[in-house]
C-alpha cells in the first residue's frame, strides 16, 4: 500500500458547518421517483410486483425468489462474494444492490440490459439461477385464482403475461430507494448531522482523492463502465461492446447503504470499505484497459479515516420491509 506524508489541509468552515453551495446541489436527494412511460407507477402494480419477487415460483425448483440474491437485510443483496445460483452452482460475479435502480440506465455489471424490465427476465430464464422460461411462469401464475385476479385489476386488458410480470416487478423495485442519510440531512443544512472526519472526507471525496470522477450525483454513480484494475478474469463490459478498451471494464456502483453492503467489488473480491480505498490508493494493476481515472492516491491513514467516515454517513434511515401474503 502506499503511504505518504501530504497532508490535505481544509479549511475549519468546510469541517465544521455546511457543504459548498456548488457541492450540496450535486448531491441533492431527488423528490420524485422517475417511472418510465412505457410503465407508469400505481400502487396495485408495485403490490404485485412486491408480491411477485418474494415468491419462489418464479423459479423452477420453488427455491429461489428474487429476494434470493437481493434480500432487504443486506442492503438489498446477498452478502457473499458470489450470488447464489438455483442449481447449487455459485456465480463468477457478486449480486448488485437494487437500491436506486429507477435512477439506472444499463443493467448488470456489464450493462446488457437496455432496461430493468429486460433485466428481470434475466436471472429468472439464466439455468444457473432461477432457471425456467418465463412461459412457464405464466402458466403457474395463471394456476392461482388469487393471481388471475390482481393482474385482472393491474392489467385489464391483458392479464398474466410475460410483459405485465416484468412491469410488476420493476415498477416495485423501483419504489425501492434508499432512507434519507446523515449526509442528505447535512447537505439540506444541519451541520451537525455528520462528523467533521465525515466532513473532511466528502472533501477528500471531491477533490485530491477523486472519487467523485466516476461516484458522481446523489447516488454516487456516473452509471458508466470502468476498468479500475482488479486481478480479475471476467472480460467484463467486453464481452457486450467487443471492444478492447472496455475489457475488465465493469459499472459503477452507487454508494448508498455501502457500508450494508460487503463484500464489494464485481466479483466480491474485497471484503471491507477498508480494503477498497486501499485498492484505489495502489491504482490498481497497470494494464492497456486500465481507466484513466485510476491513478494511485498518496493518502495518509487519517484521510483515509475521513473517507471511512464520510462513506458511512451515506447509509439511510433504516425502512421495515414486511413481506408479502401471497395469494394461492
Amino acid at each position: 500500500m502506499l503511504v505518504a506524508t501530504m497532508v490535505i489541509v481544509v479549511t475549519p468552515s468546510f469541517a465544521q458547518d455546511k457543504a459548498p453551495a456548488t457541492l450540496a446541489a450535486d448531491y441533492q436527494r431527488p423528490q420524485v421517483i422517475p417511472f418510465p412511460a412505457s410503465n407508469p407507477y400505481s400502487a396495485e402494480k408495485a403490490q404485485l410486483g412486491k408480491m411477485l419477487f418474494f415468491d419462489q415460483r418464479l423459479s423452477r425448483n420453488f427455491n429461489m425468489s428474487c429476494a434470493t440474491c437481493h434480500n432487504p437485510s443486506l442492503g438489498w443483496e446477498d452478502g457473499v462474494p458470489g450470488a447464489f445460483g438455483g442449481q447449487g452452482k455459485t456465480l463468477d460475479r457478486h449480486s448488485p444492490t437494487i437500491l436506486n435502480l429507477a435512477w439506472g440506465e444499463e443493467f448488470f455489471w456489464d450493462g446488457r440490459a437496455p432496461s430493468l424490465e429486460e433485466q428481470i427476465k434475466g436471472p429468472i430464464q439464466s439455468p444457473n439461477e432461477m432457471n425456467i422460461p418465463i412461459a412457464q411462469v405464466v402458466d403457474r401464475l395463471q394456476a392461482v385464482q388469487g393471481y388471475r385476479n390482481l393482474f385482472s385489476r393491474v392489467f385489464p386488458n391483458e392479464g398474466i403475461s410475460e410483459q405485465s410480470i416484468l412491469k410488476s416487478i420493476a415498477t416495485y423495485e423501483r419504489t425501492i430507494v434508499s432512507g434519507t442519510a446523515p449526509f442528505d440531512r447535512w447537505i439540506d443544512g444541519d451541520s451537525a448531522a455528520i462528523s467533521d472526519a465525515a466532513k473532511r472526507g466528502f472533501a477528500l471525496f471531491n477533490d485530491e482523492a477523486g472519487c467523485n470522477r466516476c461516484h458522481t450525483g446523489w447516488n454516487f454513480t456516473d452509471n458508466r463502465f470502468h476498468d479500475i484494475g482488479l486481478a480479475t478474469p471476467d472480460n467484463g463490459r467486453m464481452t457486450i461492446t467487443q471492444q478492447p478498451s472496455d475489457q475488465h471494464a465493469f459499472k459503477t456502483p452507487g454508494l448508498r447503504n455501502i457500508s450494508q453492503r460487503a463484500p464489494y467489488m464485481h466479483n466480491g473480491s474485497l471484503k471491507t470499505l477498508s480494503q477498497v480505498i486501499d485498492h484505489y490508493i495502489s491504482g490498481g494493476i497497470q494494464r492497456d484497459s486500465l481507466s484513466p481515472k485510476m491513478t494511485p492516491i498518496p493518502l495518509t491513514p487519517q484521510q483515509k479515516n475521513d473517507l471511512l467516515a464520510f462513506l458511512g454517513s451515506l447509509t439511510g434511515e433504516a425502512q421495515a420491509v414486511s413481506l408479502p401474503i401471497l395469494p394461492y
